[in-house]
């Protein structure tokens, strides 16, 4: 179950998107655990109808789970990634028709809005029955589904990963002869694991077959008989979420090596990671396939000023000097040492190019670390903080010391870092009763910790601004107006519209716009932290 910031954020997000009976079964999913259809009915004020109308609606969105089980019977779950990453839709459409023009925007929306089409469900709406259209839209749904930006929804996308990885483990151990062994056991997680990756990649590629085409000369008896691949109109088709999080990560690590050194880094970057864009599919890879310095180059633009931001004594560098001359940089090729491999962005492998996304990631989730102890205690908490990262344990003595603070100072600040779950401490023992005069107490950062904690302050911050909107535009003054604009007439001219009210409107827009802004800002230190911190926990 989730907590109560991630349970209330939920359900925000889904009154907000399908009003308040789905969001109702929803908040008695979270509040409650899995429960029956009949437990559904129970704890809610819905009557069956519907209540079975709300479920299907989730269903179809993939926000609800359903599996059987042999005590209960069919059980339901709340998918909690699946209903929080709806806050990104509205990037998910725009990245898609910057990609593929205005029909991809098109029918990333429109599968966004309906959860899950087939391809007949999704050209026909949208060409308006025209045989030009019709082939346009069908042409961009093929590049959709072959560059894996919409992947088949299949019957093992709506059963949690968590039952199927029980009951493969259970058949795994059921192999077992005797009394396990913890590598046996290992072994049978291992082997679950791979089965589950396997029957993914497996349902992942029934979205394209392949068609004959028969292509007939007059000189030739026989026909050449040739085939297209084209896309299955049977499948019902979803969006790949981790695809087009990919660019997300990549337009923040561009932008962090833009704010590190200069627009010249940031350019690099991004030509080396459009040159292994083709590979990139998940936000769980480490890093990109080598590409070579040429290949880099081919994607360096024009515009592209490179010996703007280096000394050189040329009066007119070449670009392939300024491009090997940004790669060492961004390398750390003249500081070989942990220190500047951590803070590098690419690594050398046999004269080829590879961006470090675990050793970026681990960058990012530092930075939001730090940001979030500036804010709340100021810079004297991130030197510490940064103190414990890069020493390790430390007590109470030793840090004050390194820090150069006297310790009436040190004692209040480490009790307040440690109160918002950003450092922790850890006990040593000098004798076996434990007493606390004879124990050393050592204070660290637990990275693990103090990321799950700042990820629930980060929803309830969402929740808030969430809050903040609906309150702001249930005011009666800008309730009213916003029921005026409904009308045909005023939305067409808003001349009909007074001065005041017009003010009042603007001045909803404005709030609106900033409200906004900041739940992007929030979303993406969410990103950094949950979605990155698959990359580098063991070293975190």
């Amino acid at each position: 179950m989730a907590d109560a910031h991630t349970s209330r954020l939920c359900a925000q997000i889904a009154h907000s998107h399908f009003g308040p009976l789905t969001a109702s079964v929803v908040n008695a999913l979270l509040t409650r655990g899995r429960l029956t259809f009949s437990q559904i009915v129970r704890f809610t004020p819905l009557n069956p109808r519907t209540a079975r109308a709300a479920i299907l609606i989730l269903v179809q969105h993939n926000i609800v789970w359903h599996s059987v089980t042999e005590e209960e019977g069919e059980v339901l779950e709340v998918n909690i990634d699946e209903c929080l990453i709806r806050l990104r839709f509205g990037r998910f459409a725009w990245q898609a028709e910057e990609l593929f023009g205005r029909t991809g925007g098109e029918i990333v929306q429109l599968i966004l809005d309906h959860g899950k089409l087939r391809p007949p469900d999704i050209i026909g709406p949208l060409s308006g029955g025209s045989v030009k259209e019709s082939a346009v839209y069908a042409q961009t749904l093929h590049k959709l589904v072959s560059a894996a930006y919409l992947k088949p929804s299949t019957l093992l996308s709506h059963v949690s990963p968590r039952d199927k990885r029980i009951k493969y483990e259970a058949e795994e151990k059921a192999k077992i002869t005797g009394f396990p062994t913890a590598k046996e056991l290992r072994q049978a997680k291992e082997a679950a694991e791979a089965r589950m990756k396997r029957e993914e990649a497996e349902a992942e590629k029934i979205g394209l077959k392949r068609k004959p085409i028969e292509n007939g000369h007059r000189s030739s008896k026989k026909k050449a008989v040739e085939e297209e691949e084209i896309v299955d109109d049977t499948v019902y088709f979803r969006i790949n979420y981790q695809r087009f999080s990919v660019h997300i990560r990549n337009s923040l690590i561009e932008q962090a090596a833009r704010e590190r050194y200069n627009d010249g880094a940031a350019a690099v970057v991004r030509a080396t990671l459009q040159a292994s864009a083709a590979k990139q599919f998940s936000l769980e890879d480490p890093r990109t396939d080598p590409v070579s310095i040429a290949n880099i180059a081919q994607h360096i633009h024009d515009d592209d000023n490179l010996a703007s931001g280096l000394l050189s004594s040329s009066k007119k560098p070449n670009t392939m000097a300024c491009l090997k001359d940004y790669l060492g940089i961004l390398s750390a090729a003249d500081n070989p040492t942990p220190a500047g491999r951590a803070g590098a962005f690419l690594s050398f492998s046999s004269s080829k190019i590879q961006v470090e996304f675990e050793v970026v990631a681990r960058r990012l989730k530092k930075r939001v670390l730090e940001a979030v102890a500036r804010e709340k205690h100021g810079d004297e908490g991130v030197r510490i903080i940064r103190l414990l990262l890069d020493v390790g344990k430390m007590d109470e003595k030793q840090v004050s010391k390194s820090v150069m603070m006297p310790n009436k100072d040190v004692r209040p600040l480490l009790s307040a870092l440690a109160g918002d779950s950003l450092i922790s401490t850890q006990e040593v023992a000098k004798t076996a009763d434990h007493n606390p005069t004879r124990t050393f107490y050592l204070w660290y950062v637990d990275l693990q910790k103090a990321y799950s904690v700042i990820l629930g302050q980060l929803y309830k911050t969402l929740y808030n601004i969430g809050t903040r909107r609906e309150a702001e535009q249930e005011e009666p003054n800008v309730k009213a107006v916003l029921d005026k604009m409904q009308r045909s007439d005023v939305a067409a001219d808003n001349s009909l519209l007074s001065r005041m009210e017009q003010e009042t409107l603007k001045e909803w827009e404005a709030k609106r716009q900033k409200l906004v802004i900041l739940q992007m800002r929030v979303e993406e230190a969410v990103f950094i932290v949950k979605d990155l911190g698959v990359l580098g926990n063991s070293d975190d």
